[in-house]
């Protein structure tokens, strides 16, 4: 009897031996795949634009508004952006986003890095948590595109403030740095989690090398970056992710441990090719 009982107690021991050894392979696999999965929407949102020059998209989907704020107003479209029908039916898989809004979203991302290129001084920390843009203005959620780094297998969804929730779910962009558009006079800062249980996020950013090509995709473009440096600095030391007048950057940026037990920022900075 007792021999039985020593049996399955040594298989369970076992079996939890091997799914503690297996949890974080097999929990970084989901994480990258939820990761996936929003990339994969961006992707056929972006395919599913409703333009004015375009009708026969907005005809399928029974859309005869130009704005998400229009589509609203009708009942054409539900809160979160899904076309629906007659009754409240989802009619499509996917949310759709409206060229006008893009618009008028690109045209305040370039007033927004215009505003900040001799106003960046001393950044607040603080202050990074805080959106550059409400997205809602534009009929979207506070997706602004996403990063790509083959040389390390890495695709993650940025987001726009580096709060804990938004850092759950993947990068995040700091506010008071660049917006990632294609132009000179930019410094984009991008942070993310090392260490994340059941997500690998910027683990692999120092198994990056020099020359290296990092991409970020936005709503209208991608822009591919080569990796140039890499430092650790202190928290409060900032000067990296200030605009370089005439340069256009991108600075990720995560926590290494420092020699006191505590954590410095370790940089991985990129400028466009």
């Amino acid at each position: 009897m007792w021999k039985k009982v020593v049996t399955v107690i040594a298989i369970i021991l076992l079996l939890g031996g091997i799914g503690f050894l297996l949890f974080p392979t097999v929990s970084n696999q989901i994480g990258q795949q939820r990761a996936n999965n929003v990339i994969e929407e961006y992707s056929e949102t972006l395919d599913n634009i409703i333009k004015e020059d375009e009708p026969e998209v907005a005809e399928k989907l029974g859309i005869t508004a130009k704005t998400h704020e229009e589509a609203l107003e009708l009942g054409e479209i539900d809160e979160e952006g899904y076309p629906i029908s007659v009754g409240g039916v989802r009619t499509y898989s996917y949310p759709v986003t409206f060229e006008y809004d893009l618009d008028r979203l690109l045209e305040d991302s370039r007033a927004y890095n215009a505003s900040i290129i001799h106003n960046q001084g001393t950044v607040d920390t603080i202050n990074y948590e805080k959106a550059a843009l409400d997205m809602s203005r534009y009929g979207l959620n506070n997706l602004y595109g996403y990063l790509s780094a083959p040389a390390i297998d890495l695709y993650l969804p940025v987001y726009l403030g580096a709060n804990d929730s938004v850092m759950s779910y993947g990068a995040a962009h700091l506010s008071g740095t660049s917006l990632p558009l294609d132009e000179k006079d930019t410094n984009v800062a991008i942070a993310g989690h090392t260490g994340y249980i059941g997500r690998i996020f910027f683990d692999n950013i120092k198994r990056l090398n020099i020359g290296d090509t990092v991409s970020f995709t936005n709503y209208w473009e991608t822009i591919d970056y080569e990796v140039i440096d890499f430092k650790t600095v202190a928290p409060n030391e900032t000067g990296d992710i200030y605009i370089k007048e005439g340069r256009q950057l991108m600075t990720l940026i995560t926590c290494t441990p420092d020699s006191s037990g505590g954590f410095s920022r370790f940089l991985v900075i990129c400028e466009k090719k």
